[in-house]
């Protein structure tokens, strides 16, 4: 099920899932805001935006009254998320999937976000989109790579290869096609075995993982997590993004090689999505053909109309 495209003048919708905007990130979040507004896009920000009645979040009442109120309003043409955190999980069980349907729309996020991006292409089988948020992306550094390729996929609505903002590299050869699914990687395995994780089969699996809450030895048990749930026994290939603690000693790519050297689907490695990088836009549900031989990725299917 597709979405619409983004026209200029449209309203985009902003929600805060997980962790709350507070006093002193308000600065950076309407720095963020401006990026969209220069664009020449319209506001406007949920009812609960800024609340923080549990004093490290908002409940979970206010948080799926934004979620499902900015999917009903037909003036909200796109829904992004002001930043990450660690809970937008809670929020799974009430999220109203059938309004979702009824109103598809594009909803855009990174980090804790991976929960409900996945959870929503998996309870209605809408693409949903992963790039940078409002507060750590565009709010703290306005990229124009990264706002090219908004406007590249999300009001141009093209498909084709995705862009290279850093160089890629090769972990595996091959060339597989499949539809791609994944994000943060402690985010998702909180999704393992429940309705809101999207069947692997024959899926291409894309993972990052934020450094200053994960150490390597926490992603290689992370790993093992999602290989005794067996995970990478269904997917087709595998797609890593960026880790900002890497060293020469040790390094995110060498713990996937570590513990992933009885498989034989294709491995791409690059820095073009994660935690404190510059995002492509990749879209969540949608066909790719992963080539790790040649390093590209290609998104083979329309992704709006």
């Amino acid at each position: 099920m597709l979405s619409n495209k983004l026209n200029i003048g449209d309203t985009i919708g902003i929600i805060s899932p997980s962790a709350p905007i507070t006093q002193e990130l308000k600065e950076q979040f309407n720095r963020g805001l401006q990026v969209f507004k220069d664009m020449g896009f319209k506001i406007k920000l949920s009812k609960n935006i800024y609340a923080n009645t549990l004093g490290y979040s908002s409940t979970v009442s206010e948080k799926v009254e934004d979620i499902n109120e900015m999917f009903a309003n037909k003036e909200v043409k796109a829904i992004i998320c002001s930043q990450g955190g660690q809970n937008s999980n809670s929020i799974l069980p009430y999220i109203d999937y059938e309004v979702i349907k009824n109103n598809p729309k594009i909803i855009m996020g990174i980090s804790d976000s991976t929960a409900i991006l996945n959870a929503i292409y998996a309870k209605t089988g809408i693409i949903t989109y992963h790039q940078n948020d409002i507060i750590w992306g565009l709010g703290r550094k306005v990229s124009e790579k990264e706002v090219n390729d908004f406007k590249l996929r999300l009001i141009d609505e093209k498909n084709g290869k995705v862009e290279h903002f850093t160089k890629w590299s090769c972990l595996r050869d091959g060339i597989v096609e499949g539809v791609l699914v994944g994000g943060n990687l402690s985010t998702l395995v909180k999704l393992l075995k429940t309705e809101y994780c999207p069947n692997f089969n024959n899926k291409i699996l894309f993972l990052e993982e934020y450094a200053d809450e994960s150490p390597l030895d926490e992603v290689d048990s992370k790993i093992n997590l999602l290989k005794q749930h067996k995970v990478f026994e269904k997917i087709k290939g595998l797609w890593i993004g960026y880790y900002e603690k890497d060293t020469e000693i040790a390094k995110f790519e060498d713990v996937i090689m570590n513990n992933l050297q009885e498989y034989e689907f294709p491995i791409l490695k690059c820095n073009d999505f994660g935690h404190n990088c510059e995002n492509v836009v990749i879209p969540v549900g949608a066909k790719i053909k992963l080539d790790a031989t040649n390093c590209e990725v290609e998104i083979i299917e329309r992704i709006l109309k």
